[in-house]
């Protein structure tokens, strides 16, 4: 990596950050998002930021980065500064990664993807292409640029926007959670890709994430902010991890060797969903197939080699099961995901709804209408955004019942209980798109319990959770096992998989692979 560091070296100088009484309230919400928060910052330093789900950390970085808009957007009291400019004239100096990846991919190539930021700072066109390849060798991105970024796993995009950060050589770098949507080896090698950037850069780091541990080696300060707004601990990391008042916990703060819940043994029951060598994929040669429908062998396998499937994949899901679809960025988990949800159809192999999962619908589950899913087969998408269609939260999660046609007085007592057990009560007027990152995804995981499908399909479920709304998250899904559903998850996160005793299926052998 030192490689790639001295390639990224740059003239901007780090910068102080100073916030003095400092609020901000999102328009059309009763609460403030941060209050009475007050920090300074001096260049160069070195700062964990945490807090609990929805404490208001995603904010103060998109202050600090100049992004909250204006009036329209919001109200803010009290004052920020970076570099003693306020952050909307200091956006070169500044470089924000989002919590969401998808929204700051911008054009359809990922070199020019990197090279955007830069072009619009004015940075020589001989200085932005060597920039570009040394930001994507620093983050590890090993695709061509002239790659389509549409074609990037969650995890890809998630170091194409770091890389794009990187190119720019800003003094102070602001990551939200950087490392969520990431295998383990992409953890540490982002981790190292930072580290190495400041250490020769010298740039000032606010990084956001709920597990400590990943960033505790190379941060010299903690400062986690109080639910209630302002700061409830500021410190040296083993002084402020210590917990000696239990505050820390108390306030869902992931604390290190936090011990994780051990799964209850479940008896598993009739099988539901049975996959034969399935291959799966996405792109032109499913866009296809979905238009022509069923055809003969030989089509189906130039497909197939069109497609260059990583896998193919035997899998039986059964009652009471649980199945964690694991694997580097880019294996396929997403795909697989969707193809078992029944939202993309299979490029080869079989995919058979069971009696007891299919009834009148057919065994195919690709073939089933909306309504037969919801009872069926739920799926939680990794973005929880592509999900929600109501402008408010408490909609949102009435909607699957009422297509259901279920009794009002049903509608409005599934919805409460999902509201108090997820702790999304608060927010239950709220626009889902005003919510953090973590209660997006509480969110996505309620509208699809909602219907009470006999399988659940989650995609990355716990992105996002403080350690006591993961704890509410991993509970009602053991419940769900329990009660004898099905439960699939795409996830990285292996304490997750331990605590709901699921069955490990490993993706990106580049060959058939069983569970």
């Amino acid at each position: 990596m030192a490689g790639s560091a001295d390639g990224l070296r740059g003239p901007s100088a780090p910068v102080a950050v100073r916030v003095d009484d400092w609020g901000w309230r999102y328009a059309g919400r009763n609460a403030w998002a941060v209050s009475g928060l007050s920090l300074s910052i001096q260049p160069g330093e070195r700062v964990l930021l945490l807090g609990a789900s929805g404490a208001g950390k995603s904010t103060v970085l998109a202050g600090l980065a100049g992004v909250l808009g204006g009036d329209d957007d919001g109200e803010t009291v009290g004052s920020v500064t970076v570099g003693g400019r306020r952050p909307a004239d200091a956006r070169g100096a500044s470089g924000l990664l989002l919590q969401d990846p998808d929204s700051q991919v911008i054009l359809a190539r990922v070199g020019d993807d990197v090279a955007f930021a830069c072009e619009n700072l004015g940075v020589p066109r001989e200085q932005i292409w060597p920039r570009v390849r040394d930001a994507l060798d620093a983050v590890r991105l090993r695709v061509p640029l002239d790659h389509p970024t549409a074609e990037l796993s969650g995890g890809q995009k998630q170091r194409l926007a770091l890389a794009g950060l990187l190119a720019m050589r800003p003094g102070l770098l602001l990551l939200d959670e950087p490392t969520a949507n990431l295998d383990p080896d992409g953890v540490i090698e982002v981790r190292e890709a930072v580290e190495s950037v400041l250490e020769a850069t010298g740039a000032t780091l606010i990084v956001v994430e709920h597990r400590v541990a990943v960033w505790r080696g190379i941060v010299d300060r903690v400062i986690v902010l109080a639910s209630d707004g302002g700061v409830l601990a500021d410190g040296h990391p083993d002084a402020v991890l210590a917990d000696t008042s239990n505050e820390l916990r108390t306030a869902g703060v992931w604390l290190p060797d936090e011990p994780v819940p051990v799964a209850r043994e479940v008896v598993t029951g009739a099988p539901l969903l049975t996959a034969d060598a399935l291959a799966f994929g996405r792109g032109p040669a499913v866009a296809r197939r979905a238009r022509r429908g069923r055809r003969g062998h030989a089509d189906r396998t130039a497909e197939l080699a069109a497609a260059a499937l990583p896998d193919r994949v035997d899998a039986r899901i059964a009652e009471g099961s649980a199945l964690a679809l694991v694997g580097r960025n880019g294996a396929g988990k997403s795909t697989l995901a969707l193809t078992l949800g029944g939202l993309l159809p299979p490029l080869g192999g079989v995919l058979r709804a069971e009696a007891a999962l299919a009834g009148q619908a057919g065994h195919e589950p690709s073939a089933w209408r909306s309504r037969d899913l919801l009872t069926r087969i739920g799926s939680v998408f990794q973005n929880p955004e592509h999900q929600f269609v109501a402008s408010t939260v408490r909609d949102e999660l009435a909607i699957g019942p009422r297509v259901l046609r279920e009794p009002e007085s049903a509608v409005t007592a599934r919805v409460d209980e999902l509201l108090d057990r997820l702790s999304l009560a608060p927010f239950a007027d709220a626009n889902p798109f005003t919510l953090s990152g973590g209660q997006k995804r509480r969110l996505s995981v309620a509208t699809a319990l909602a219907t009470r499908p006999t399988v659940l399909v989650l995609d990355e479920p716990t992105f996002g959770q403080d350690a006591n709304t993961w704890a509410g998250l991993v509970a009602m899904i053991a419940e769900l096992r329990a009660d004898g559903h099905a439960i699939v998850a795409a996830t990285h996160d292996d304490e997750f998989v331990t605590a709901i005793g699921a069955t490990r299926l490993a993706l990106g052998a580049g060959t058939e692979v069983r569970a």
